[in-house]
């Protein structure tokens, strides 16, 4: 429409004879073209912004009530903020974006502006870019479900990619983690196939008391129930333990000593201070009863290997 009267107008212009005549066929033709736009057009433009405005006032409160999704689970607020945040900022741009491209589609041809061209042209640069940028989609891609699906939070220990430590910084593109040794660790999303979360509800603390072979069986395990029960009902120790320690029996038997198991279900980031006031009272009690040690040479108390836990630092 807008290409077809600017034509008029110069050819109105350039012809000197008739030119009164064709000036005023311009300006009648243009206000039926006008009259028929005002009609026709318009109320399809103004009911194509209403419907973008609504979808994106909608779009605006489901990303606030994502952001409020936490503290309705009771969810701890401060682990899942960032989180959600991230992530309700993300619906929020993608799907305002998808609104204004649908709106600008429906909009543009009504102004007469042919979008074959524009569509071929971003498809174009769209292929180009999807090739360039795989990588990056996978990043964001498989971020979103590790965020959707809470697989691990900030503050958490995991293992990811084979790396291991405390996530300190998490979005959908990457997620950062800090080791025992204090080295930082930035792990693509896309390189995070198996999560192993050491740190989700609970921590299994195990420990192994090694004792001499002549002991009493019986006795041993009888004390080390009786150190576990006293560690449980202290109150300092109380709200940090979340399970009654268990004493198996006995784990391993080698040369003159014999090796006890006694595993311990604590908070998370709980079990060092635990584990610390158990080897403590159960060597205070083992020099008590003149129980003797496995090995000389050997502590009373020795940490398992690392299985669940990051015990090294007890």
């Amino acid at each position: 429409m807008l290409v077809s009267l600017l034509i008029r107008l110069q050819a109105a212009v350039m012809v000197p004879n008739g030119g009164k005549h064709n000036l005023l066929q311009l300006l009648d033709d243009w206000g039926d073209d006008a009259f028929d736009f005002l009609r026709y057009r318009v109320p399809k433009i103004v009911g194509v912004l209403i419907v973008a405005f609504i979808l994106a006032r909608l779009l605006r409160r489901l990303s606030q009530h994502l952001s409020a999704f936490s503290n309705r689970l009771g969810l701890p607020a401060g682990l899942r903020a960032q989180q959600l945040r991230t992530l309700s900022s993300v619906v929020y741009s993608v799907g305002l974006f998808v609104i204004l491209f649908l709106a600008a589609m429906q909009i543009l041809p009504q102004l007469g502006i042919n979008m074959g061209p524009l569509l071929a042209s971003a498809g174009v640069v769209g292929l180009a870019i999807g090739f360039g940028a795989q990588t990056l989609v996978r990043d964001f891609i498989n971020g979103f479900f590790i965020l959707v699906e809470n697989q691990y939070d900030l503050g958490d220990t995991v293992k990811i990619a084979g790396v291991q430590g405390a996530v300190e910084t998490m979005t959908l593109r990457r997620t950062v983690l800090r080791d025992d040794s204090g080295a930082l660790h930035t792990v693509p999303s896309s390189q995070i196939t198996v999560v192993s979360n050491l740190t989700r509800d609970w921590t299994q603390l195990p420990l192994h008391i090694s004792v001499a072979y002549g002991a009493d069986s019986d006795r041993v395990m009888a004390l080390l129930n009786e150190i576990g029960a006293e560690v449980a009902n202290d109150p300092k120790y109380a709200d940090k333990i979340v399970a009654k320690p268990e004493v198996p029996g006995i784990d391993k038997v080698s040369g003159g000593e014999v090796d006890y198991l006694m595993l311990v279900k604590t908070k998370p980031g709980a079990q060092f201070a635990v584990s610390r006031e158990l080897r403590r009272r159960i060597k205070a009690c083992f020099e008590q009863n003149k129980i003797e040690p496995g090995n000389p040479n050997r502590v009373y108390v020795a940490d398992a290997p690392a299985t669940s836990t990051n015990l090294q630092g007890g």
